[in-house]
């Protein structure tokens, strides 16, 4: 899976560019590094969100949010393929029973959950609103994605992917929010 890095420090993108995982180097302004970042940016919100479930994994209720927790620790496994997939163009490493574990992941935790009769403002608990956060990055990741695939051979399974998971965000922001003891914050039409 390409190269790995043995410094950190190496210079050679002082000059605006950066090493892709085939050895070439592209500018760090193209549509690929541009996706690359935004899928590794959805990575590390996806962290947030986990760290923030770290203190509740401890306390005597933790059986609420280890499924979702082993869940997104999961999705940050694939998310980081992802971005090798990005780095290394041709190289393969999702597959679709990645995006059938997301279908059934939305089918499980959307069962749940009363039917929506009006849009949804992002907040209520900080999970749901770091869910949220997640969601809307994930949307831009995958806008970037699409960009790149105008461009350039991109495999429809990351496209796939990135739209799946931000379905799934949406939906655990709802479960999050009844995991707390709260509703989701409405959008009130008539204000």
């Amino acid at each position: 899976m390409g190269q790995r890095l043995t410094a950190i420090a190496t210079r050679t993108g002082d000059d605006g560019s950066t090493g892709l995982g085939d050895g070439s180097r592209t500018s760090k302004d193209s549509l690929r590094v541009h996706a690359m970042g935004e899928v590794d940016e959805l990575n590390s919100q996806l962290g947030v969100l986990r760290a923030a479930f770290s203190p509740s994994l401890k306390s005597a209720e933790p059986d609420a949010l280890k499924g979702i927790d082993s869940l997104l620790h999961e999705i940050q496994h694939d998310l980081f393929d992802l971005g090798g997939e990005l780095c290394i163009p041709g190289y393969e490493q999702l597959q679709a029973h990645h995006v059938l574990r997301l279908d059934e992941a939305l089918a499980l935790h959307n069962a749940s959950l009363p039917r929506l009769a009006e849009f949804i403002l992002p907040g209520g608990s900080s999970y749901a609103a770091q869910a949220h956060v997640c969601r809307a990055v994930c949307r831009r990741a995958e806008r970037a994605v699409v960009a790149l695939a105008a461009a350039e051979t991109v495999r429809p399974l990351a496209q796939q992917y990135l739209n799946r998971l931000s379905d799934l965000l949406f939906v655990l922001a709802r479960v999050l929010n009844r995991q707390a003891g709260g509703l989701d914050v409405l959008w009130d039409r008539k204000r």
